[in-house]
Parts: structure tokens; C-alpha cells; sequence
């Protein structure tokens, strides 16, 4: 089975348009121009476009993922563990472009398992325990009334 590039992986779901391809036939040069933006503009450290994507670490994995989908129209960004695996400096980054992404007026939901992750992100916060919702609350509860919640409790009696 063959790897997928790095520019192979930020054109997913891109190759029926006249963006990269043309006739059938990937525009190379344009793709290679927007993998090397979006390196720069992620910070993903790789020896280059061509690089197979699967053999970057797994917090560079992560910024192709984000470059990939943050360089398109959305309706919605969906985030399910942003950050897992990724060093302390790439979750600042990441979570920089989570924010700018909702405060540009796309809707942001994020799934975490990481408290601080919710906490630092959130406007509001769903609670599940044991697959059923606990409650929604404000960003701003209290760690003690969210890990009261996080323990079964619901949000009326946390």
C-alpha cells in the first residue's frame, strides 16, 4: 500500500476540482506551492513536500491534518482530540487555530478527554458519563463542579 505524501494528504478531497487538478491531471506545480505555504504557515516539520506523511511524528501528523482542513471552506470544524501526541509548543499553535477559526464565525466542537483542553477552549461544555449527557454548562465552571459531573453527577446537583 503506498504512503500518501504530505501534498498528497492537504489535496484529499480536492482532486475532482480545477485547484490541483486539471483534465485529469494533478497541477504539480500549484500543489507543490500550496504544500509549501501551508508548511510554513503550520510549522510542520518535514524535509518537504514529498515527504511521506506517515513518517513525520505524530504532532506534525497532526498539523498536516489541521493544515488540510482549516485551508478549506467550513460550515462546521470538527476537533476530536486536537492535541494527543502532540508537544507542548504544537498544542499552543493548535489551539491558537481552533480559536481563530471560531472567533471567524465558523461553529467549533472540540471532543477532549483533556479538562485543560475543554477549559482553555470552551464557550460551553457538554459533560457525558458512561455514554449520557450530565449536563452543558458555561466554559467558565469550576474544575470542581466539572469533576463532579465527570463523575456522574449531573449539573444541577454538582
Amino acid at each position: 500500500m503506498k504512503e500518501f505524501t504530505i501534498s498528497e494528504n492537504l489535496m484529499l478531497d480536492r482532486s475532482h476540482g480545477g485547484e490541483f487538478v486539471s483534465a485529469g491531471t494533478v497541477r504539480r506545480g500549484a500543489l507543490d506551492e500550496f504544500t509549501r505555504a501551508k508548511i510554513a504557515e503550520f510549522d510542520i516539520r518535514t524535509q518537504g513536500p514529498t515527504q511521506a506523511a506517515g513518517r513525520l511524528s505524530g504532532g506534525n501528523q497532526q498539523k498536516v491534518v489541521l493544515a488540510r482542513e482549516l485551508s478549506r471552506e467550513l460550515s462546521l470544524f470538527v476537533a476530536a482530540q486536537p492535541t494527543r501526541g502532540v508537544d507542548v509548543g504544537s498544542i499552543e499553535f493548535i489551539h491558537k487555530r481552533i480559536v481563530e477559526t471560531r472567533d471567524s464565525g465558523v461553529p467549533v466542537l472540540v471532543i477532549s478527554t483533556e479538562l485543560d483542553e475543554v477549559a482553555a477552549l470552551a464557550d460551553r461544555i457538554l459533560v457525558m458519563y458512561r455514554g449520557r449527557v450530565v449536563g452543558i454548562v458555561p466554559g467558565n465552571t469550576s474544575r470542581e463542579e466539572l469533576g463532579l459531573m465527570m463523575a456522574g453527577m449531573n449539573g444541577a446537583s454538582a
